[in-house]
């Protein structure tokens, strides 16, 4: 199964009026990193980055000027997410401004069935919280401490390594993590289940003949036999 983890940045948010200007993509297949990404910066036209979203993402209006529009590149990102899963962390808001784009340009959204939200899926596994992406990479160990801004590629880059943790690890695909090159161990949630109580007891196998028969073997054995230490108080007491 081939899934594209991507995230956005946006002029604002409010996919009617704000545009889309960054968008990165890493490529998984059967939940392995290929090695392939897509990274783009867009120019947003007319319309200028918020203040409160310049704080988030750092991306000035100055920087985006000569940057492609959403035009030029949409035959470009179509092709990198062909036939794929679309994965996002909060993926209602970045799939809202994916669709808002291609209505503009007349294209087909994107359906929800192609999408999955890691954010619906840590609520799940979590319902605790928090389940922001910085308190999932501290959940998972993962370093994220070069993270000072919100950035499209770095953003997918980090939910990539938190969506295949929240899945079962590395080798979710197989249910299986290598340690130091050696064996494998199955990875599985803690789950405790308590005993089932039978509504009556097992009818005994034994019949008093075979107990009485084990009962003289054991006192023929003596006291240092290992079998007294399980015997019943008269049994031993009699060895």
């Amino acid at each position: 199964m081939r899934e594209i983890i991507f995230d956005t940045e946006t002029t604002g948010l409010d996919n009617r009026l704000d545009r889309v200007i960054e968008i990165g993509g890493i490529e998984l297949d059967n939940h392995f990193p290929t090695g392939r990404f897509f990274h783009r910066y867009i120019n947003p036209g007319d319309r200028k980055v918020h203040p409160d979203a310049l704080a988030v993402h750092g991306i000035t209006d100055e920087f985006l000027k000569d940057k492609p529009s959403f035009a030029e590149l949409c035959d470009e990102i179509i092709a990198f997410f062909d036939g794929a899963r679309w994965v996002a962390h909060n993926a209602t808001f970045d799939m809202g401004f994916i669709n808002a784009e291609f209505a503009r340009l007349e294209r087909p959204p994107v359906s929800p069935d192609l999408v999955t939200d890691t954010l619906a899926l840590a609520r799940r596994k979590h319902p605790m919280g928090p389940n922001s992406l910085d308190a999932l990479c501290r959940r998972y160990g993962i370093d994220n401490t070069h993270r000072t801004k919100h950035g499209a590629l770095l953003d997918s880059e980090l939910l990539a390594e938190v969506y295949i943790e929240m899945i079962g690890g590395r080798q979710a695909a197989l249910g299986l993590t290598s340690q130091d090159g050696g064996g494998v161990r199955e990875e599985h949630d803690d789950v405790v289940v308590a005993p089932l109580a039978r509504p009556r007891p097992l009818v005994p196998r034994l019949t008093p003949q075979d107990v009485s028969a084990h009962e003289a073997l054991i006192a023929k054995m003596g006291e240092k036999a290992i079998w007294s230490r399980y015997a019943r108080p008269s049994v031993a007491s009699d060895s």
